[in-house]
């Protein structure tokens, strides 16, 4: 026997269908970013209704009696849970008369195991990216950790959208007077941060002086008497944030900031963090309490065109 939520018995059409719109559905790991991209796009905001079975399994359901034209789905592939939730909304999407399906990915999970280091290991983000392409037109990707990961999709257009531009506004108003990358793979990324807030940049420059301590510096640019903002892509521990910040004050620094694409948090990372940041943002990519950028502004403009 088939099982339907307990909660949604009557079949009936609740939701109306508006004919023209741009339908904009948040999955529950990404709500305030989908409704952010609904007033960008002056579409309609549909939340999508999740639940889980007593066994775990995922329910998930778009409310309305059909869709049409293209249709944004706006959901994490991370934790697994959510990535079943994205690959249930794009079914349910399909089935109601979505023509164009487009997946905006704020966080793609196993993005960081693009590689086999050990025979017997599955190339996980190719794994992921077959399957999202299957329910897919588009795919709007923000921040990647590896951009290489884009040339596997072969099946849905894909595009990555850079978060600097929206972490240079939001810091505008905290008189940033210098950006720094935490290494020089992260340079570019200081340096698109730098040039929406009109300010130097640089990358941090570790040198190990023991089997426990390590130095970091600027590369190039003396951090004395400076409002600092370090940026980068994931913060996960946060250590090396700290011992950045740490090292830019002994320095000289004014004040050090920090801010990510994407604030994972472990363990105790964000109590942590703010315990030795002055401030610290992260996009709306994944939520948590310090979530104040809003990446909405960017990905709109790559649906659109």
């Amino acid at each position: 026997m088939s099982r339907r939520d307990p909660g949604l018995r009557n079949p009936l059409f609740i939701g109306s269908l508006i004919s023209g719109t741009m339908k904009i559905i948040g999955g529950s790991a990404s709500t305030n970013l989908a409704k952010d991209l609904a007033k960008e796009l002056n579409g309609e905001y549909i939340q999508a209704i999740t639940k889980t079975f007593p066994d775990g399994e995922t329910y998930s359901r778009i409310d309305r009696e059909a869709l049409s034209g293209e249709v944004v789905i706006v959901q994490n592939s991370y934790p697994n849970e959510k990535l079943i939730e994205l690959f249930l909304l794009q079914d349910a999407a399909r089935a109601l008369g979505a023509e164009k399906i487009t997946c905006v990915i704020p966080y793609f999970g196993y993005a960081r195991q693009d590689e086999r280091f050990n025979r017997g290991e599955p190339l996980s983000a190719k794994v992921m990216v077959d399957h999202i392409q299957m329910g897919a037109d588009k795919v709007v990707l923000i921040d990647i950790h590896n951009p290489e990961i884009m040339e596997w999709f072969t099946k849905a257009q894909v595009v990555d959208v850079h978060a600097a531009p929206c972490v240079g506004d939001f810091f505008k108003e905290f008189g940033v007077d210098l950006v720094l990358a935490p290494d020089e793979g992260a340079l570019k990324r200081a340096g698109w941060t730098a040039a929406r807030l009109g300010v130097d940049w640089d990358y941090l420059v570790k040198t190990r002086l023991s089997g426990t301590h390590v130095h970091m510096t600027p590369k190039n640019i003396d951090a004395k008497g400076r409002k600092v903002l370090i940026v980068d892509d994931i913060i996960s521990t946060g250590g090396t944030i700290v011992a950045a910040t740490e090292e830019l004050k002994r320095l000289g620094a004014r004040t050090v900031m920090a801010a990510c694409t994407h604030g994972l948090f472990v363990g105790n990372a964000l109590d942590n963090l703010k315990k030795h940041v002055d401030k610290l943002a992260c996009a709306n990519t994944l939520e948590s309490e310090v979530s104040h950028i809003s990446v909405a502004p960017e990905v709109a403009k790559v649906i659109i065109e």
